[in-house]
């Protein structure tokens, strides 16, 4: 008989759901200090493995290298792990005296948690440790070209959160990889909150399911530098950022926009430093890799350095390049350096204004990425409240590179991979995803006024009526 994957998948999600909210039932009645023990041992047991898991990953799927994607791993693990020290996530969480009103923090309980094959490691260790850290049980959803290192790493924060005292099924993923699985672990009774990281079909699913759920949109990031900016330091922030892992952490940069006067300052000092300005010809031999004729984007130019990617397009360019650059004017569906690239390829826009600059980011990021991120880098603190106040993302993000500083490893948001877009980009929530966003509050609110007395009036006769009939039936 042959071997149905599909149907195994879907038997395979519900029994790790079941099991998962059996396990989560007695993580629920843990205190705070055991929660977090067993964080502390998941996550000093990933960091222990964070450069086995990260070449694993590079070379299952293709994307990215094993060098940043340590630091991704490290960042995961030990960078989260220190931001929620501490953190109370259960039980009572605060008293107000004043309005009498206490605050209790209550888990979700299972949570489906979708991988993405651009983080497939890092992404498993921080969504456990948010999940665990407020007494969640969590099952993943492996991304099918990255189910080998997802496994491994989802076995390597199972294993160590078991030792220090967590549920078996605590922490469990699919090993079979499959849309029916997927679509099974999002459907199921036991779940009651799915954490979406991945393409828009998926996040999109996932809202759809019926569950509550915290998706993320696409990131599209346009990087302004003013004319008050310091341009190499600006240059640098977004050659570290749009280099790191190649180019695939959603909050990196996706274009750089210029007012003209600048034009010529920027190029020069960039064409010293890894950025390479591709002409007309060699943008359009480009242009027909990054994307599929159905608008799809092209999986094999993801996580690809920037010298293979012109190697694959046809043109040569000098050794050391880190960026390939595309001069471009409109978004757009037909403008493919527009959109989301996966990969070291930056639009760059001039403009005449800086209102026409304001104007060329709305638009860019309306087309796609509304929500996400935008980067600025200037010193005229008058044009940082102007754009702030205009721009639509919930990361606005001040002289640093966009992809570190996004999921809040240079600067103060929270250390996250998953990113929130708020309304505005379709998610239900703008945060930075940490354990707060994974339990509830229940609210105990005391009476603040006094009842008033209030003189009752009594009526004689039924007074009277109703002792008769007592007496009536004492007889």
């Amino acid at each position: 008989m042959e071997f149905d994957k599909d149907l195994a998948a879907r038997q395979e999600a519900r029994c790790l759901c079941r099991r998962a909210e059996e396990a989560q039932k007695i993580l629920a009645g843990f205190p705070q200090e055991k929660l977090d023990a067993i964080v502390e041992a998941a996550a000093s047991a990933f960091a222990s493995r964070a450069g086995e898991l990260a070449k694993m990953a590079a070379e299952e799927t293709g994307f990215g290298n094993a060098a940043d994607k340590t630091v991704k791993n490290r960042f995961a693990s030990e960078t989260v792990a220190g931001a929620i020290r501490g953190m109370k996530t259960v039980g009572l969480l605060g008293e107000d005296r004043a309005r009498k009103l206490w605050e209790i923090g209550v888990p979700v309980g299972v949570i489906a948690a979708i991988v993405p094959s651009t983080n497939p490691t890092s992404t498993i260790c921080y969504k456990a440790l948010i999940a665990l850290k407020s007494g969640n049980a969590i099952v993943f959803s492996p991304h099918p070209k990255a189910i080998r290192c997802s496994l491994a790493a989802a076995k390597i924060v199972a294993e160590a959160a078991e030792r220090a005292g967590a549920p078996a099924g605590s922490v469990s993923c699919l090993t079979l990889a499959s849309m029916a699985g997927c679509q099974e672990l999002m459907g199921a009774a036991e779940v009651r909150l799915i954490l979406a990281t991945g393409g828009p079909a998926m996040v999109k699913a996932a809202y759809s399911s019926g569950k509550p759920a915290i998706g993320v949109g696409a990131g599209n990031g346009p990087a302004y530098i003013h004319r008050s900016a310091h341009v190499k330091q600006a240059l640098s922030c977004i050659l570290r950022s749009k280099s790191f892992d190649y180019g695939t952490v959603c909050a990196s940069e996706q274009s750089i926009i210029v007012e003209s006067s600048m034009e010529e300052d920027v190029k020069r000092t960039a064409a010293g430093m890894g950025f390479y300005f591709m002409d007309a010809a060699q943008a359009g031999l480009l242009a027909k890799l990054l994307f599929k004729p159905n608008g799809a984007l092209n999986p094999e130019i993801v996580g690809k350095p920037a010298v293979k990617l012109a190697e694959m397009a046809g043109f040569p360019v000098p050794d050391g390049t880190k960026i390939l650059v595309a001069r471009e004017q409109e978004a757009g569906p037909t403008r493919p350096y527009s959109m989301e690239k996966l990969c070291p390829v930056l639009a760059f826009f001039v403009m005449d204004s800086e209102d026409a600059i304001l104007a060329k980011a709305i638009e860019v990021l309306t087309h796609e990425g509304a929500g996400h991120t935008f980067a600025i880098h200037a010193q005229d603190r008058k044009v940082i409240e102007k754009f702030a106040l205009q721009v639509p993302v919930s990361r606005f993000l001040v002289n640093t590179p966009a992809a570190l500083g996004g999921i809040g490893a240079t600067t103060g948001l929270f250390p996250a991979l998953t990113l929130g877009c708020g309304a505005v980009g379709g998610s239900s929530s703008s945060n930075n995803i940490g354990p707060m966003d994974l339990i509830n509050i229940r609210r105990v609110a005391w009476g603040t006024e006094e009842q008033a007395a209030t003189e009752t009036r009594v009526d004689e006769d039924l007074v009277e009526l109703v002792t008769r009939k007592i007496l009536e039936r004492l007889k």
